[in-house]
Formats: C-alpha cells, sequence, structure tokens
C-alpha cells in the first residue's frame, strides 16, 4: 500500500463549498456562494486523499507535485479527470428507505385529484406500507434496503438520513432498525439512522393511545437495545399533523427521544399550519423536515435557534403541495438542507434531480442548492465536521463528472447517470460508470 489512498488529478474545476474545513452550516445569504478551485492555463486541479481517506490536499496540480513530490508513484489509485468537475457527496438529509409493497396503484388516485389525507383516510398511505412491512422478514427488508441505497450511491450520495416508520409497533419498528443497523456496518454509505415510531395512528388506535405505545413501550425497548450496542439510533422523529400527532404529543414524544440521547429531527408544518417549527426550535430541534405551511414566527424561531430546514421538493411536486417559503427563509437567516423524501408514496432518490426541482419550485439559485445538498444536508445530520466540503481533514467523499461546469450536475435534468464517471467514498471507488464496483 502506498502513502496515499487516491489522487484525483487533472480536474477543471473542483467545487469545495468552502475551503475553510472548520465550516460546519451555511445560514441565508452565506448559501449564495460556494468555493472554486478552477485550472489555469494547463494546470489542472486535484484532490490528494490519505491512507485514512481523508483529505490531505486540494488544489492545483503544481502546488500539489512542489508540495508533496511523491504523490504520483506512492498512491494506491489514480483517476485522470482531465477537464472534469468535481463537487463533494452528496447528503440526502430525509428518506423512508425501509419497506415492503409499492404504492404505484395510489399514484392514479393522487392524479385524479386525491390529497394526502384522503388516500389516508381510505386506507391506504402509510398503512398500506405498514401492512406490508409487518408481513415482510428482516432478511428480505434489507435486500430490497441494500439495492435502494445502492442505486441512491450511483447518483452522487454518500451520506443519507435513514428512517423507520412502517412498522409502527414495538417488534417492527425494531426489525427496520436493526435493517437499517445491519446496513450501516455492511454498506458503504454513512447512515444517520432515525427512529420513527410516530410516523402514523396504527389502526383501532388513538392519537392519545399511540404517543403512549411510542413513550412507554417503543422508546424503551429500543433505548435498551441500545445501551447493549444492538442499535446505534441517531435521531428521533414525529409526524407533528392535524388528524396525525398534535403539538402537545408532538413535543411529548420527542423530548423522550432527546432525553434518550436521541437528536431532534421531525416532521413539520407539513399540511396545516400548527407551528410545530416553533415548537421544535424551543426544543433546540437539529432539524425540521417539509415546512411547507411554515409560519412567519416559525421561521424567525429557526433562524433564531439555528434548526436546519430540510426542505423537500419532490413531495411538494408529486403531492401537488404548496412549495415552503424558501426564499423567505434563507432572507431571514436559516440554514436550509434538501432530501429526496424517498419513499413509497414519494419514489424518487436521485438528489441532481432533487436539487433541480428546488431551482425551479423552491426558487433556489444552483449555488444554494448545492450548498443545501452537501454542507447544510450534512449539518442537518450532525455530520458536517466530517463531510459536505472538500477540505483537507475531511473525508473524501466527492461525485466526478463529464461537464464543462459544475452546473451541469443540476442543469442536466435527469440526466445524472450520463454524466456521473466516479462516486467517491472515504477514497474509495464506490460506484463508478465503467466498471461494477458492489
Amino acid at each position: 500500500m502506498g502513502a496515499y489512498k487516491l489522487l484525483v488529478k487533472g480536474a477543471k474545476q473542483i467545487v469545495t463549498i468552502r475551503n475553510d474545513s472548520d465550516i460546519r452550516v451555511l445560514r441565508g445569504k452565506e448559501m449564495q456562494h460556494v468555493d472554486i478551485i478552477e485550472a489555469e492555463d494547463g494546470d489542472g486541479t486535484c484532490i490528494l486523499v490519505d491512507s485514512y481517506g481523508k483529505i490531505e490536499f486540494v488544489g492545483l496540480d503544481s502546488e500539489r507535485v512542489a508540495r508533496y513530490p511523491s504523490s504520483d508513484d506512492d498512491v494506491d489509485r489514480v483517476i485522470e479527470a482531465d477537464g472534469k468537475c468535481i463537487v463533494p457527496g452528496l447528503v440526502d438529509a430525509h428518506t423512508h428507505p425501509v419497506w415492503a409493497g409499492d404504492r404505484v396503484h395510489e399514484f392514479a388516485m393522487k392524479l385524479a385529484g386525491a390529497s394526502y389525507m384522503e388516500v389516508h383516510e381510505a386506507g391506504g398511505g402509510i398503512h398500506f406500507t405498514v401492512e406490508h412491512t409487518r408481513k415482510a422478514s428482516q432478511d428480505e427488508l434489507y435486500v430490497s434496503l441494500n439495492k435502494r441505497l445502492y442505486d441512491m450511491m450511483s447518483t452522487g450520495t454518500t451520506c443519507i438520513e435513514c428512517k423507520s416508520g412502517y412498522g409502527l409497533d414495538t417488534e417492527s419498528e425494531v426489525k427496520m432498525l436493526k435493517v437499517i443497523e445491519t446496513a450501516k456496518r455492511e454498506h458503504p454509505l454513512t447512515i444517520s439512522s432515525t427512529f420513527c415510531g410516530a410516523h402514523a395512528i396504527p389502526k383501532g388506535s388513538t392519537p392519545v393511545k399511540a404517543t403512549e405505545d411510542v413513550i412507554d413501550k417503543q422508546l424503551p425497548t429500543i433505548t435498551g437495545l441500545m445501551k447493549d450496542g444492538q442499535l446505534h439510533v441517531d435521531n428521533i422523529d414525529v409526524f407533528c399533523e392535524k388528524g396525525v400527532f398534535d403539538l402537545q404529543q408532538s413535543r411529548a414524544i420527542l423530548m423522550a427521544g432527546k432525553a434518550a440521547g436521541m437528536n431532534i429531527n421531525f416532521h413539520g408544518d407539513e399540511l396545516h399550519p400548527l407551528n410545530g417549527a416553533k415548537m421544535g426550535a424551543e426544543l433546540g430541534a437539529l432539524a425540521i423536515s417539509h415546512l411547507e405551511e411554515i409560519s412567519d414566527e416559525g421561521i424567525t424561531a429557526m433562524a433564531t435557534s439555528g434548526s436546519v430546514g430540510v426542505v423537500l421538493p419532490t413531495t411538494a411536486y408529486i403531492l401537488r403541495l404548496k412549495p415552503p417559503p424558501v426564499r423567505k427563509m434563507i432572507e431571514a437567516g436559516m440554514a436550509v438542507a434538501l432530501g429526496s423524501d424517498f419513499n413509497p408514496n414519494a419514489y424518487c432518490f436521485a438528489m441532481p434531480t432533487v436539487m433541480h426541482l428546488a431551482c425551479v419550485l423552491l426558487r433556489m439559485s444552483m449555488p444554494e442548492s448545492l450548498v443545501a445538498a452537501t454542507l447544510n444536508a450534512a449539518a442537518a445530520l450532525d455530520l458536517s465536521k466530517d463531510y459536505g466540503t472538500l477540505s483537507r481533514g475531511k473525508y473524501a467523499d466527492m461525485v466526478i463528472f463529464d461537464a464543462p461546469r459544475w452546473e451541469h450536475l443540476i442543469y442536466q435534468f435527469g440526466c445524472h447517470d450520463k454524466i456521473i464517471e466516479y462516486v467517491i467514498k472515504k477514497g474509495d471507488v464506490a460506484h463508478t460508470k465503467f466498471e461494477w464496483c458492489g
């Protein structure tokens, strides 16, 4: 083995997001520009990765050769990236990837005008998926999750949040979390796991009973498994929504999860303006997702608390929801991140597509969209110390693609599979269009 794991050289552009590795999140107007290292007069740009998979150097090839004269030879792998562009590995801050049974039949209902809650009340939606997921074995769920994660990685994702939430009882929620735990050990992706037992009210239950079940049965079992080292759960989630868990019930669930050592990272203000964002900010939420119906008061509270707003343009698009007021959020100084919300109700796992929709539907600029899908998404998962920028000391997660400028990753709508050549995870080639790496 060489002194260095990987050398990528000759690139036209490297978007570092920020050259300063100490920056953990970008808020408001700070999101409006990204740091770029450009090739100069035939002098390409490069990234040198140490034997631990962390970035040793990023800059011009000539500077690398001067500072690390042996790096061309004492390296395990060299990727010639002549004329290519490099961005940080993409971070998907909100997904529901563990489930059985698709819901393609519901797409026709939605196209015919049925709302999310109308489908839900008709026995479809989450309950349809819960029925199939409860029946599926842990092995069956892992096989499907593993494939989905590799598919996600092929589109440039290197870090991801994965939720439970299609079990809604202790046994099934634990089964889902164990599936995610196996993926944490065995899959190249960095995974932040989320307990979302309060995703819906189980059939035959009530919001009050469901709240008690999550706090008094599910959480104690899960925290016991965490103490034994069988599970490592990072976040607590609740669907804070009219007809599901109200503000008081959501607050109780989130506080119980926080007391168990989990970060607060939940669904808020999606379909109705319940002021979930304000409540979450008061609890010190790490992140709050959706926010289509966030109030001005909620925006101010999140900007003040530092809670990251995770917006999901694919969901607004597929469910024909009013888009979240992202421009107002950014102008107020909030940190905004992006997630795919991949689930059987909104089937999209490609972050380049998410970024494109964020620009078109949410009126984000391309730099804002890239920041939201890298550094800020990592911050929403408490991972930005190690991920989200291409700067010295961080893990070498990157996407190398064949285009004249980095913006083409967003501009070429639906064409990411044609231009992405390599997805690098901790200095290893995790996906390439040239060979199978799975």
